[in-house]
């Protein structure tokens, strides 16, 4: 148990953190996809709680998952699909009666803003010219595996597959078709939306799998009181603002 503690701590080290929380850090695990709206919301908190301090760490939420059940320094955990929750539900790493959807998404299909291959659908993306297409990979990223679940559903699942560049969380996906250095990818609705003049959403797809986000406090030693209080804050008016801004929606 120490030795994964202790890998748990060095994961958060490489993010930019300091291996033990300061008694004033509110340590917040949050999906990628959630970074730019997580970013605001620390900032609001901070602002009605002088006493604490909102430190963020983004990334895949199975990443995440794993360091919140080797007991890593995290309060709150707010994960892009449930599975990756339920990995950390099942471990006895959540408080009981804390887990609740906060906000719904999309996935989309992406491509290059100067795309020249002229996709306007998942059918397209058999044309001949297609060789690259990214997607998170399904073992480990949510948006990965709502994408699988959808061209399963679809039948283009087997077909696509050949073609995949996987990537390590949504917006890696997103990077690799900014940068034009794949045909297509499939991320998220509100990821797409922060690079309007880098990508386009060319379809939207229909998910098998509703697209919900579960946020809860995860059970640790001298975990931040004031966790609850920021997930309250989630679920408030200005909170459920800032999530709209970001393009998130209501469960």
């Amino acid at each position: 148990m120490k030795l994964n503690k202790w890998m748990a701590a060095t994961a958060l080290v490489a993010l930019g953190w300091q291996a033990q929380a300061s008694a004033n850090e509110l340590i917040v695990a949050a999906a990628a996809s959630l970074t730019n709206a997580f970013t605001e919301l620390g900032v609001k908190f901070q602002q009605s709680h002088a006493d604490t301090k909102v430190l963020n760490s983004f990334a895949g939420s199975d990443t995440l998952a794993q360091q919140v059940i080797q007991g890593a320094p995290i309060d709150v955990f707010a994960s892009a699909d449930q599975k990756a929750m339920d990995k950390a539900v099942e471990t006895g790493n959540i408080v009981e009666g804390t887990r609740r959807n906060f906000v719904r998404n999309e996935v989309v299909l992406i491509v290059p803003a100067d795309d020249r291959i002229g996709i306007k659908s998942v059918a397209d993306l058999q044309n001949a010219g297609v060789s690259r297409i990214a997607l998170g990979n399904p073992a480990t990223v949510p948006v990965g595996r709502y994408t699988k679940a959808s061209l399963e559903k679809s039948g283009h699942w087997e077909s696509l597959k050949q073609h995949e560049v996987l990537g390590q969380n949504v917006r890696q996906v997103l990077d690799y078709v900014a940068r034009g250095e794949v045909d297509a990818g499939f991320v998220f609705a509100t990821d797409a939306a922060i690079m309007p003049d880098k990508v386009k959403v060319v379809q939207k797809l229909e998910s098998p799998i509703p697209v919900l986000y579960p946020i809860a406090l995860v059970k640790r030693d001298s975990s931040n009181p004031a966790a609850r209080d920021f997930v309250d804050f989630i679920f408030s008016a200005q909170g459920e603002k800032i999530l709209a801004k970001y393009g998130f929606s209501k469960p």
